[in-house]
């Protein structure tokens, strides 16, 4: 694209909306944030919706007997130092019914109101993406409206080289999104699925009510169809207005802060341990103290702590005094008549939607 082609796409999107900066309303696009972990295997047990490796993209899967590694991987197109791979590691060519496999992209209805959805003044939202596989596939990218019970799909194609796919989505003048912290839209990605989503009629880039299930993925390829399949994504971009522009690159600081709203872990790599000390007396039963968060997180979130090393501390979460901005900690061994007291641990605290 031309810098007079892509400055033209700028203004048009901010005339509807939009912003020349943080006008990518996803918080982890160059795949650059992954707390949990940069690699997990055997996925697809279950039906399951959560986060297993890059922060803020979701995986969702039912029904199959398929098996895929998950993993933030430096493979990027030119500009992108990372990426989401997805690879499969157990075919499953028999497809069930309800099986199913989706990527899942989940956004606050807080955050999605320049769009201005429900409403005579509505505008489009862009979603584009740099995406490839092993081959030649055709996946969907479905808008879920959770608030009103609305959707919206297009499909798109897969080669074996990185292109950039834009879908711009009509506006809908039917059903606002709430403007709240709660899961309002959802971005997924299907990428196998049988004949229950799969069995109806495709109609691209229309907003329907009553959302039904067989309508879903019609006409996607299976992820699963063969050990040797494939799927890359980076450069996430979801922006108000008809026109893709280019990829807004941002501060790593900037996009993990973003990240650390919905989940925070001890430190970026998960190794290092939070040390705490005190003189305890000589026969109290419990100690209660709070440690800050480094971003005030969506909601209440939930806490697991892990203990590395104590002394005279025996740990667990203080449920009652955890907060948006920090996490509550309780001593409960109780009866000890030494006064040193040391603990090394670990913790996380997940405020997902």
């Amino acid at each position: 694209m031309s810098k007079a082609a892509e400055l033209a796409n700028l203004i048009g999107n901010i005339n509807a909306g939009g912003g020349s900066s943080n006008r990518n309303i996803f918080q982890n696009g160059a795949m650059n944030v992954s707390q949990r972990s940069t690699s997990e295997t055997g996925i697809g047990s279950g039906a399951v919706d959560t986060y297993k490796t890059l922060d803020r993209v979701g995986i969702a899967h039912g029904n199959t007997d398929g098996r895929l590694t998950m993993t933030q991987t430096a493979d990027g197109p030119s500009g992108f130092a990372n990426c989401l791979k997805l690879a499969c590691t157990t075919a499953d060519t028999s497809i069930a019914a309800g099986e199913y496999l989706q990527l899942k992209f989940k956004f606050e209805g807080q955050d999605l109101q320049t769009i201005k959805k429900g409403t005579s003044d509505a505008v489009p939202l862009t979603v584009s993406f740099y995406v490839k596989g092993n081959g030649n596939a055709t996946y969907m990218c479905e808008l879920e409206d959770h608030d009103n019970s609305r959707n919206n799909q297009q499909q798109f194609a897969v080669t074996s080289s990185w292109n950039r796919v834009s879908l711009t989505f009509v506006a809908d003048t039917t059903g606002a999104f709430d403007d709240d912290n709660a899961l309002s839209l959802s971005i997924i990605f299907w990428l196998h699925a049988g004949s229950t989503y799969t069995g109806g009629t495709y109609t691209a880039n229309t907003w329907t009510g009553s959302v039904s299930a067989a309508n879903r993925a019609v006409g996607i390829s299976s992820f699963f169809s063969s050990t040797s399949n494939t799927f890359f994504l980076t450069g996430m971009q979801v922006e108000v207005g008809q026109n893709p522009t280019e990829f807004e690159h941002e501060p790593f600081e900037r996009t993990l802060a973003k990240c650390q709203r919905y989940h925070e872990i001890t430190d970026i790599e998960g190794s290092d341990t939070y040390r705490f000390s005190m003189n305890k007396g000589t026969t109290s039963d419990s100690y209660y103290w709070a440690i800050d968060f480094k971003t005030t997180k969506r909601a209440k979130p939930t806490c697991t702590i892990s203990q590395s090393f104590d002394d005279n501390l025996t740990l667990a979460i203080q449920t009652s005094a955890t907060g948006r901005n920090h996490i509550g900690v309780k001593n409960n061994t109780g009866g000890s008549t030494d006064t040193r007291a040391v603990a090394e641990f670990t913790w996380t605290a997940d405020s997902e939607l």
